[in-house]
Order: C-alpha cells, then sequence, then structure tokens
C-alpha cells in the first residue's frame, strides 16, 4: 500500500471511531435519562395536591401529595419538604405504598409526623420500600 492509501485508510478509522464514539455518548445519554425518569424524577409522582402544613415556626412546610398510577397500582403518598427560609430545593421525606390520605402533625419546628411516621427534619426521611 502506497503512502496515500496508508493516509486515507487512517482518516477513514478515525471518522469511524469518532462517530461510534459519539453514537455511544448518544445512547449513554439517554440511558442515563431513562435511569433518572424512573427513579429520581418526583415531578412525575406529584399528581394531587392533598395536604399541606407549615411548621410552627414557618421554618419547613410539608406539602403532601398523592398519586394513582391507575388499576394496576395502589395510591401512594409522597411528602415533600420546602425550606422557607433558605434558597434550598424542596426535598423527597415521606413515601408510602397503599395510602391515600396524608395526616401532617407537627410536635415542634423540628418534628413532623405524616400518617404516624415521626421524622426529625430535616435529615431524616421514610422510604416504604427500606422500612418494611
Amino acid at each position: 500500500m502506497d503512502e496515500a492509501g496508508k493516509l486515507e485508510s487512517k482518516k477513514v478509522y478515525k471518522k469511524t471511531l469518532l462517530v461510534l464514539f459519539i453514537w455511544i455518548l448518544f445512547f449513554a445519554g439517554i440511558i442515563g435519562y431513562a435511569i433518572y425518569w424512573l427513579f429520581f424524577d418526583w415531578s412525575r409522582f406529584k399528581q394531587e395536591l392533598i395536604a399541606e402544613s407549615t411548621s410552627p415556626q414557618g421554618t419547613y412546610t410539608v406539602k403532601a401529595y398523592v398519586s394513582d398510577a391507575g388499576a394496576t397500582t395502589s395510591s401512594t403518598v409522597l411528602g415533600e419538604l420546602v425550606f422557607n427560609h433558605e434558597k434550598r430545593k424542596s426535598k423527597k421525606i415521606y413515601w408510602q405504598y397503599r395510602e391515600s390520605e396524608a395526616y401532617i402533625y407537627w410536635s415542634d419546628d423540628d418534628t413532623v409526623s405524616i400518617n404516624g411516621v415521626t421524622l426529625d427534619l430535616p435529615d431524616e426521611t421514610y422510604d416504604y420500600r427500606g422500612n418494611e
């Protein structure tokens, strides 16, 4: 093979690797977003606000949502902690399967009870999947 043929072969090889790399990144992005959407995208679960309560000193607000996926699953209650005096993103603090109502009671400004589950805010959370 002459020098021009080797150079052309090298260019084709580099272009092929570049296209392959771009496709791999594209599919990795799609798979990454799908995993995020399935397991971490809170907004798709927040269907109907059923209860909202602010702590005694106004530091936090807990919003409870009910999510109903239809005939295949039961209702789920989801609790979201909103920071009223800090510029922080809201946080998932409560997730209970087979519930459709939320009773929120504040013991003090940092302790809330949602449907009988007591949480010390802002760090403690409840997820039925890890507490069964």
